[in-house]
């Protein structure tokens, strides 16, 4: 165990505080909710620059890392449509878009070795992802265009990892018809 493994479980850790405090009656739920998220988010950051930083990439973090990013979107999307603040189409482009990314690095990890890296692409989209949640969370003007360009981001991220992941499944491909 380590400190981005460490940072990545108290990530998993927010999430039913985030869940608790923005469905809570309290005054100040909602402004709880939100700070919880953003350190989920500062935790996010955090623990892949540790990681990479200073060589401490393991297989669990590998694992439980983009998780913890996974359960945080849906749980964080799941409950702002609950609530009626976002329509229900965005969690489900959102749903659609990382389950064909999973069933992707599944299927190049378990055929040939390989992982897709992350992309800017798909870090402009987690960076869109929390700076309209908190705009949508707090009925901020403008949180709703924010969101749809989080959506137009993540559409784009999908785009960027397919594209790369017919590139890769090419490459293989020629290699074994050599």
């Amino acid at each position: 165990m380590n400190t981005p493994n460490v940072l990545t479980i108290t990530r998993l850790l927010l999430i039913p505080g985030f869940v608790y405090y923005y469905f809570s009656p309290l005054e100040n739920g909602d402004g709880i909710a939100v700070i919880l998220f953003s350190i989920a988010g500062f935790t996010d950051i955090l623990d892949g620059f540790i990681a990479r930083r200073f060589n401490l990439v393991t297989r669990l973090g590998t694992v439980l890392d983009p998780l913890a990013d996974k359960l945080m979107l849906f749980t964080v999307l799941a409950s702002i449509t609950m609530r009626g603040q976002i329509p229900f189409w965005i969690i489900a482009v959102v749903v659609i878009k990382e389950t064909l990314l999973v069933l992707g690095a599944i299927t190049l990890f378990n055929d040939h070795d390989i992982v897709v890296p992350a992309n800017g692409y798909g870090k402009l989209s987690t960076i869109a992802f929390y700076t309209a949640i908190i705009a949508v969370a707090l009925d901020m003007p403008y949180g709703r265009i924010m969101l749809y360009g989080f959506v137009m981001a993540t559409v784009v991220a999908l785009a960027v990892y397919v594209n790369s992941y017919i590139s890769i499944r090419r490459r293989q491909m020629d290699l074994i018809k050599k």
